[in-house]
């Protein structure tokens, strides 16, 4: 097998001045006063990964919206993935009812202050960045930057901490219909987003259900969710303790092929009584062999044999 690079678009970008100059806040720096309206232009050359200040927020360093908002202000800035930096601002939608969800799915995002190496795609397109400033009861504020772009390469961000699941198409909905929902895989058996505390645990919190998930090589992206088989408390809460047992570093979707072996990958499927699901991928003939997007490590013989008998045949 070849090892699987990270490809990532590096352009160089002209910032137009503005009559008022937003200084960008990244992972790490101060809080700063948060503006109160959208900025005429996106102040960065990177796809998504900017706000125009980082919030001083309880919360902010665990959750990207930590708490409950009580409004969002969508502001859209669309481009070309090819020549990112500069975009206009080219409309607004504030939304009310629908904030408090927002807010709660992109918080449960799984988040971390490293950079995560991850395979992506490199074809050129449109691509959409946007800020998002959820207002509080008590007058502060927070924003988060994003982007929609055709490879779903994306790193959102508050300012503190960053996420690399992709919620694009969810907010470029929202923007136009005023109505958010959570991105969602047609398949089960994909990865969905994430779950919150996947930086400091494989598998986070207490799991009650593991969809156990097997693609053979050469297999087809056509849904197939006879190829996973779900499994109760008992199994999701032993797998978990296994995999949390590992020794991990950070590390996401990047691994080396080794062995010469069958192209095989298992993803395992964490639910939940509250939030979204877990997910890790095991590739075993790749090193690191595990990865829950997050963080990586390796699998013994004795569980990925345990694991792969959970898992029909494709």
């Amino acid at each position: 097998m070849k090892p699987i690079h990270w490809i990532s678009v590096v352009t160089a970008a002209i910032l137009l001045l503005t009559a008022v100059v937003l200084v960008p806040a990244t992972v790490g720096e101060p809080a700063r006063s948060v503006p109160a309206s959208c900025p005429q232009r996106w102040d960065s050359d990177e796809i998504g990964h900017w706000v125009p200040a980082a919030a001083d927020l309880d919360g902010v360093e665990e959750s990207l919206v930590p708490g409950t908002p009580t409004s969002a202000l969508i502001c859209a800035y669309p481009g070309q993935n090819s020549a990112p930096g500069g975009e206009s601002l080219a409309g607004s939608r504030t939304l009310t009812d629908q904030a408090r969800s927002m807010a709660y799915d992109l918080g449960y995002l799984p988040v971390t202050t490293d950079r995560v190496e991850k395979a992506c795609t490199l074809m050129g397109g449109q691509m959409t960045n946007y800020l998002i400033r959820f207002a509080y009861p008590d007058g502060q504020a927070l924003w988060v930057g994003s982007a929609e772009e055709v490879n779903s390469c994306v790193t959102t961000t508050n300012g503190t901490i960053v996420s690399d699941s992709y919620v694009g198409p969810g907010i470029t909905a929202a923007y136009r219909t005023g109505t958010w929902r959570l991105p969602q895989p047609e398949d089960p058996c994909d990865p969905a987003t994430g779950r919150r505390g996947q930086d400091a645990e494989i598998v986070p919190d207490e799991p009650i259900t593991v969809l156990v998930c097997r693609d053979e090589p050469g297999g087809t992206s056509t849904p197939r969710p006879s190829r996973g088989l779900e499994h109760g408390e008992q199994q999701a809460r032993e797998l978990a303790a296994d995999l949390n047992s590992l020794d991990t570093e950070p590390g996401g979707n990047t691994c080396r092929g080794v062995g010469g072996g069958r192209g095989e990958m298992l993803t395992l499927h964490f639910g939940y009584e509250e939030g979204p699901p877990a997910w890790v991928r095991i590739i075993p003939h790749c090193r690191p062999s595990v990865s829950n997007g997050v963080l990586a490590g390796n699998l013994d013989d004795a569980l990925l044999g345990r694991i792969g008998r959970l898992a029909p045949l494709a």
